[in-house]
């Protein structure tokens, strides 16, 4: 660990390695760099395939690089069918920053994970932040549940559109509205993209009730606030300190347009989280979770990989396709008969 103390990028992708694949050892790592971890701006990038992510994540690492700050970048590729890596697509579109010496990126390969973020990817954002990085871009795959994923690692979420999304209703499922704080509407040169970003901000504005926050009642009614997307235009320009409506951006990555605004967005998204005590409190939830994901998956391997509890396992089922007893049963039967495991007791 010497020499990942003294800065030395070799030495961060060994120990990037080692966490990502749990290798023995990993967990002492982790519990070494967790009081150094907290320092770093964490930002998730998600959206459908397509939507022009790793483009945008590579403007904004020039962004930051300019301001003279330090970036580490996660790409959660899809996995290969071949050899069960990462696809490295990110790693190719990101190609004219990854060769500063004050950018590190890592593809990460999906493998099977629920929404499509790596398993591993929080701790791996731990590491990048224990190293000293001053902002983490974490971009992912954008399919299935992974926007709900990202949310949970970072401190901002931005979601990625673009006009030809499908039908864009169908992209603002409430999961997907609540997670995101920001919305960047990409190729906004396209046709629809307009009728895209309006869509979002009526949604927006529905959700949040801004439309009629404050409006009198009968008399001297403003029928303009009683436009929900112009309610959440207006709200989301200035925000309060109490509530945050998330603005909706346009963008041209391919011109590097709008990626100014997209920045100073997350910059104002930052300052509203430490002005209204959010940010501890999304940082505690994130702590919360790591701690219950920890348990799951020690509990898991211990049990699935204990000789006695598989034959135990298997004794008990022709009961349950007999009708005898139920898959409830057997499992709560399992979980008393597995208490030292479960505990640990028996490793001692």
């Amino acid at each position: 660990m010497d020499d990942f103390n003294a800065g030395k990028p070799a030495a961060l992708a060994r120990v990037v390695s080692i966490v990502e694949n749990h290798r023995d050892g990993f967990e002492e790592i982790l519990s070494d760099l967790h009081p150094r971890t907290g320092r770093a701006r964490r930002i998730g990038l998600t959206g459908p395939p397509g939507a022009g992510k790793s483009t945008i994540t590579a403007l904004l690492v020039k962004r930051f690089r300019d301001a003279g700050l330090t970036v580490g970048v996660i790409a959660v590729d899809p996995t290969s069918p071949f050899t069960g890596g990462a696809l490295l697509g990110d790693r190719v579109r990101m190609e004219s920053v990854a060769l500063d010496p004050g950018v590190f990126i890592r593809s990460m390969a999906t493998r099977g994970s629920l929404g499509g973020l790596a398993s591993a990817t929080r701790e791996v954002a731990d590491v990048l932040d224990a190293f000293g990085f001053d902002r983490l871009l974490i971009e992912t795959v954008g399919v299935g549940q992974s926007e709900l994923d990202v949310a949970r690692t970072a401190d901002s979420t931005a979601l990625i559109l673009v006009p030809e999304s499908g039908d864009s209703i169908q992209t603002l499922k409430a999961g997907v509205m609540e997670v995101a704080d920001i919305f960047v509407v990409n190729k906004a040169d396209r046709p629809g993209a307009d009728r895209l970003r309006n869509d979002v901000e009526l949604m927006l504005g529905l959700r949040k009730g801004v439309s009629f926050g404050n409006v009198p009642a009968h008399h001297g009614i403003d029928l303009k606030r009683m436009n929900p997307a112009r309610a959440a235009r207006e709200a989301a320009a200035a925000p309060s300190p109490a509530q945050w409506t998330p603005p909706v951006l346009s963008a041209i990555a391919t011109k590097e347009e709008g990626i100014a605004e997209f920045v100073a967005a997350l910059d104002r998204h930052f300052a509203y989280l430490e002005q209204s005590r959010k940010l501890s409190a999304r940082r505690r939830e994130r702590l919360r979770e790591r701690v219950m994901d920890i348990v799951e998956q020690k509990i898991r391997v211990r049990l699935w990989k204990d000789t006695a509890t598989m034959s135990r396992l298997e004794l008990q089922l022709p009961s349950v396709e007999q009708g005898r007893s139920t898959p409830f049963a057997v499992a709560d039967e399992l979980l008393r008969q597995s208490g030292e495991l479960v505990s640990g007791e028996e490793d001692k």
